[in-house]
């Protein structure tokens, strides 16, 4: 997968989803907002484990070939190895998912979105009916968070099976297609609680936004 935010979808891509939104929210005072990030965090941890773990193991090879498998050059042999595979794993982020729990990556992606929910000011709607769909690239992870004006009326169960049509539509390589699925989709729900009034007026962006 690309882990490059703003190349994932292509222009026309990027036009198709905020056609979409656009119009979906002509039915609707619920807003609709998109987002990917390449990670959801740097996990540095992690890249320490992948350099002491791959380092330790060039070590040994090098050891073993080279030395006759003398502790003695073992040791020095992985301190200096640690930094140059830690630093291929900061640059090729896929070897650090490795060491990155499956629960860590939900959660971590769980908590960016929200970050992102406020950063962005999707809780600044008159009526607290933003919705974004969350992209964090590096962790394969979608997260379809919402304001507390929709959760009094749809749980996050319905949210999660959103996120679910576009995650397997990453997976099958159309996530454009999957997300220009969901969100008519979620958009329908939101005409039926949330029906678009009079006055309103478009509160949030529809392009698709990067980090």
């Amino acid at each position: 997968m690309n882990n490059s935010a703003a190349s994932f979808f292509t222009e026309d891509e990027k036009q198709r989803i905020s056609a979409v939104t656009r119009q979906v929210e002509l039915g609707t005072s619920g807003e609709v907002a998109v987002m990917v990030v390449g990670s959801s965090d740097p996990y540095p941890d992690a890249e320490i484990t992948a350099g002491i773990v791959f380092g330790s193991l060039a070590a040994f090879a090098c050891t073993e070939i080279f030395f006759d498998a003398l502790i003695w050059y073992y040791i020095p042999l992985s301190i200096l190895f640690f930094f140059p595979f830690r630093r291929l794993t900061g640059l090729i982020p896929s070897l650090k998912t490795v060491f990155i729990s499956a629960g860590r990556k939900n959660r971590t992606v769980a908590r960016r979105a929200l970050n992102a929910f406020y950063e962005k000011g999707l809780y600044r709607t008159r009526d607290n009916t933003g919705v974004l769909f969350f992209i964090s690239l590096m962790e394969h992870k979608v997260w379809v968070l919402a304001d507390k004006g929709i959760y009094s009326k749809i749980d996050q169960e319905t949210m999660n099976r959103f996120a679910s049509m576009v995650t397997q539509g990453i997976k099958e390589g159309r996530a454009c297609d999957a997300l220009c699925s969901a969100i008519p989709e979620i958009g329908a729900i939101l005409a039926t609680h949330f029906p678009v009034k009079p006055d309103d007026t478009n509160e949030l962006s529809d392009d698709v936004m990067t980090e």
